[in-house]
């Protein structure tokens, strides 16, 4: 592997050895007074972020700094991005900067797999080594860690994924967590399920490897985990919904609605959640959330992730 812009780029194999390579960072580090390895020593990690983050961001610069490497954050409300600098133009300064591996989250899709083009591109006619591209984010295309660290919590949780009932739930059109978790979940075996009101379906959803529905209460009896995803309002022009209480009723999972699932199964959400809205915070809060757990694998698949683009798979930790 030289990228991560999209979990298609991750067969069965390759997606089972990085999450057994995530718990393997997890057990170096147990009981470490001092969270320091030194396998990225040497190395330049950089972060751009052109839409705000809390735990990707984090996550991916705690990654960085427990594997030794030096972590550079690089926002684009601070940086020349500010003052008209092109994407082309920041991507190439940050690898004559000395960059390894950009992290990038931008809101176009395609923008990771841009930039990776970029990037070979000019290695190639500089005869120089191009950096690792790690997809953030792009858009509501993709967000191929995310749907790593949410499988890593499920395996977890429920022990395996293959042959489990996934429901995710909420705001598919506008998710790259959605569309990067259907595909993910397909590829180890489970059985997705979709929930959210027409208005916010994808055109073309019925061709995705997963079944559709609008009715929530059809669909917890018997699912082994529920993901709600975020409602996001920022990518939403006119109302897509009638109001958020309405939302609530139908699609929000409340304290009747987990009582619903069997006790085995766990409630994730990527964050950052609308409590009251899409879960009440006695749920978010419940036994069964795995949303904070969700949160600590996230560090270790995202260093799961830059050793194998940066060290390696013929080496192990």
């Amino acid at each position: 592997m030289k990228h991560l812009l999209t979990v298609a780029d991750l067969d069965r194999g390759t997606a089972t050895e990085l999450l057994d390579e995530a718990e393997r960072f997890e057990q170096a580090l147990l009981g470490r007074e001092v969270k320091k390895l030194p396998t990225l020593r040497g190395r330049t990690v950089m972060t751009v972020f052109y839409e705000n983050s809390t735990r990707t961001r984090v996550s991916f610069e705690v990654a960085g700094k427990w594997m030794s490497a030096d972590v550079i954050n690089v926002s684009a409300s601070s940086s020349s991005v500010s003052k008209g600098e092109s994407l082309r133009d920041t991507a190439l300064t940050l690898h004559a900067a000395g960059a390894d591996a950009l992290i990038v989250r931008h809101p176009a899709s395609g923008a990771a797999h841009q930039i990776a083009r970029w990037m070979e591109q000019w290695a190639r006619e500089e005869n120089r080594v191009a950096p690792s591209i790690i997809n953030a984010g792009d858009g509501t295309h993709q967000h191929p860690t995310q749907a790593l660290l949410d499988a890593l919590t499920l395996r977890q949780r429920l022990g395996d994924i293959e042959g489990k009932r996934i429901v995710l739930v909420g705001d598919i059109l506008h998710s790259r967590v959605a569309r990067s978790n259907v595909s993910l979940l397909n590829t180890l075996g489970a059985e997705v399920v979709l929930v959210a009101p027409r208005t916010l379906l994808p055109v073309g959803v019925e061709a995705w490897p997963c079944r559709v529905s609008s009715s929530l209460d059809a669909e917890l009896p018997g699912a082994d985990a529920v993901m709600m995803l975020r409602v996001q309002a920022e990518r939403m022009n006119g109302g897509f919904f009638p109001s958020a209480r309405e939302y609530s009723i139908n699609y929000g999972l409340s304290e009747r609605r987990l009582a619903l699932l069997g006790d085995d199964a766990v409630v994730l959400h990527p964050g950052p959640m609308l409590r009251g809205m899409e879960i009440a915070s006695a749920v978010a809060d419940s036994p069964k959330s795995a949303v904070l757990q969700q949160v600590s694998n996230g560090v270790h698949m995202r260093m799961a992730v830059l050793f194998r683009l940066l060290v390696g798979q013929e080496e192990t930790v």
